[in-house]
């Protein structure tokens, strides 16, 4: 048997290959294509000097503005440690800046600055041809409803984890 036919197990049991009808599947199956899709991604902006942890933050600035430091590792999926490494890796290239929050000398909001802007917009337009290569064997319309169904998972209707 080949190594990428499917296969099934009479048991049910996990096997992370395609064809696992396993409880685990649906996560395993998320994880690969998360890694894949992180993957073609983190080719696509390697050039412009960032990671993908970096662009996460630049995201969350550019979407809605700046935030308190603390509320970015929630707004990212990072932790606290991690993000603020990312802020001072952002900081030291001149894609954000810390500044004051007034009545709290402890509280530091994070900006983008116009040069994590430019780099926010250029990102994407090195991400375009990468983004079709990965969902290039895929029929028309695909592409838009597997977006659809990962949205409707990622964010459910009720609000439940």
């Amino acid at each position: 048997m080949s190594s990428d036919a499917p296969h099934r197990t009479a048991t049910g049991r996990a096997t992370g290959r395609p064809g696992d009808a396993s409880p685990f599947a649906l996560g395993l199956l998320l994880r690969q294509a998360h890694w894949r899709a992180a993957t073609v991604m983190t080719e696509a902006i390697r050039p412009l000097g960032i990671e993908l942890r970096h662009f996460s933050v630049l995201i969350v600035l550019a979407d809605r503005g700046p935030m308190v430091q603390r509320d970015l590792a929630p707004a990212t999926g990072s932790d606290k440690a991690g993000i603020m490494r990312v802020v001072d890796d952002l900081e030291r290239k001149g894609l954000a800046v810390r500044k004051a929050v007034p009545g709290d000398r402890r509280v530091r909001k994070v900006e983008i600055t116009p040069q994590g802007l430019e780099l926010f917009h250029a990102a994407h337009v090195a991400a375009e041809p990468m983004a079709a290569r990965l969902v290039a064997d895929l029929e028309p319309g695909e592409a838009e409803l597997l977006r659809d169904l990962l949205t409707r998972l990622a964010y459910p209707a009720g609000g439940d984890a």
